[in-house]
């Protein structure tokens, strides 16, 4: 079939602000190494208000902010500050341990602002869970693009269309935000891996079969064709599924359960690092 699953975004509130959650799901833990996708926004901040994640702890996995519009501010226990803007590619390993928090930059914050992205969360293979915690910024310049035959495509990670992504990930990966004229055409090759697309707006098909607004398609097994029968936005995203099943347990992710329950209880103790000038922390 060319749709073998349709998973709809779920509504969570992170403080004030809604997300879509997409995974992971009931029957549906990960897609190649994704075991988290949420889509934040679109969403409209008067003056005065805004993002406040406090600072709270990963291990095990690497995240990625990719934002279609506002600024989000990162600031971790590495001692990165950044701000992430759309286009950019702002990936955090958390490997062995890592804290950080996302808020709403000042400037935008006086001003009002318009926010809307995804968040992702990609498992770390075993022999890499454990690795030192990284932040690498990649700026919008230099991420490979696909232009071709109405369609406008950012590589964010792995390799598509003959680009790799400058981004560094110890597995087989596929990740690309697509932007497509009506009637643009996309072949969907059996040999990327497990795939799945998000549609952010517009409308699409993949092979005949209507795609949902909000909702991750998983493709069937095969070779696949993505037609936009409108002009949309969607995320690309998948890969070599990972050999062994992956436990979430708050932003804890690992094959080996006594793993994270060795995290939580390091968590608890304040065995993590703080984050550079943050006093404020989520509790577990």
């Amino acid at each position: 079939m060319p749709i073998a699953a349709t998973i709809p975004g779920r509504t969570r509130d992170l403080g004030g602000f809604q997300v879509a959650r997409v995974l992971p799901f009931p029957g549906r833990r990960a897609l190649g190494p994704f075991v988290f996708f949420d889509e934040m926004g679109p969403a409209d901040f008067p003056p005065g208000a805004g993002i406040d994640v406090r600072p709270h702890p990963h291990i095990g996995l690497a995240t990625i902010t990719w934002l279609f519009a506002g600024v989000l501010g990162h600031r971790d226990s590495l001692g990165t500050a950044i701000d992430i803007h759309p286009g950019a590619v702002n990936w955090m390993t958390a490997g062995r341990g890592i804290v950080h928090s996302e808020r709403t930059p000042p400037a935008e914050r006086a001003a009002g602002h318009h926010m809307h992205g995804i968040q992702a969360w990609v498992a770390l293979p075993v022999a890499a869970a454990e690795c030192e915690p990284a932040f690498d910024h990649y700026p919008a310049q230099i991420m490979p693009r696909h232009q071709a035959d109405g369609v406008d495509a950012v590589v964010i990670a792995g390799a598509l269309w003959g680009l790799a992504s400058p981004v560094k990930f110890p597995h087989p990966i596929i990740y690309a935000e697509l932007q497509m004229a009506a009637g643009a055409r996309l072949a969907l090759p059996a040999a990327w891996g497990e795939r799945g697309l998000y549609l952010v707006d517009g409308a699409a098909e993949i092979d005949g079969e209507a795609l949902a607004r909000g909702s991750l398609a998983v493709c069937g097994a095969g070779d696949a064709l993505l037609i936009a029968t409108t002009p949309s936005r969607l995320m690309l995203l998948g890969g070599a599924p990972l050999p062994e099943a992956r436990q979430l347990e708050w932003n804890f992710v690992s094959h080996d359960p006594a793993r994270i329950a060795q995290a939580v209880a390091d968590w608890r103790a304040g065995r993590f690092p703080p984050v550079p000038g943050e006093s404020e922390f989520i509790p577990y």
